[in-house]
């Protein structure tokens, strides 16, 4: 019976594989040439592109799910009461802390989703019919800012309004109108 390494020197020299090796290199390095060569003579052709995705994949219902999500936990945070006894004061810790986590992570889902529509989706034609468009934008990106780190129904309230305000917006540059509704 014949061992694996006697197999391997055998049939697959040490010098057959370096050679192997070295010629694969060879072929790689002229393949790269071949492709530089080649971009130098047919230079690929710039493109451009408004987003990320074809149009019609952008809607600002995402960020009024999050935003309607900021406001609720808002208000259930701020109708909590502490009770006196302990057992008490731990059930009451656990609650805010689960409100405060889910109204922190809604505001941030809710920056993202408006910067991708103020960065990917808006154009600057957009600008013209809307100039103060990046300034709604920023505003509500600060809100989403400051619903994360405060407790402010005031906040989360205009929260709402600057996207629905955008909601707005985004409908009529589709020529669209479609109406602004709430789950709660």
């Amino acid at each position: 019976m014949i061992s694996l390494d006697d197999f391997a020197e055998r049939f697959f020299p040490a010098k057959l594989l370096a050679e192997t090796h070295q010629l694969f290199n060879r072929l790689v390095t002229m393949l790269n040439n071949a492709i530089a060569l080649l971009n130098t003579w047919f230079p690929p052709s710039e493109v451009h592109a408004h987003c990320d995705g074809p149009c019609g994949v952008y809607d600002p219902s995402a960020a009024r799910i999050t935003a309607e999500a900021v406001l609720s936990m808002t208000k259930k945070i701020l109708a909590l009461d502490e009770p006196a006894d302990a057992a008490g004061k731990v059930a009451y810790a656990s609650t805010l802390a689960r409100y405060i986590a889910i109204k922190e992570e809604q505001a941030q889902k809710t920056k993202d989703d408006l910067l991708i529509l103020w960065t990917d989706y808006f154009k600057p034609v957009h600008l013209e019919s809307y100039p103060d468009l990046h300034d709604t934008f920023w505003k509500a990106a600060k809100l989403c800012s400051a619903c994360k780190v405060e407790i402010s129904q005031q906040h989360a309230e205009e929260l709402m309004a600057a996207v629905e305000k955008i909601h707005t917006i985004f409908w009529a540059t589709k020529g669209r109108e479609v109406a602004w509704f709430t789950a709660s």
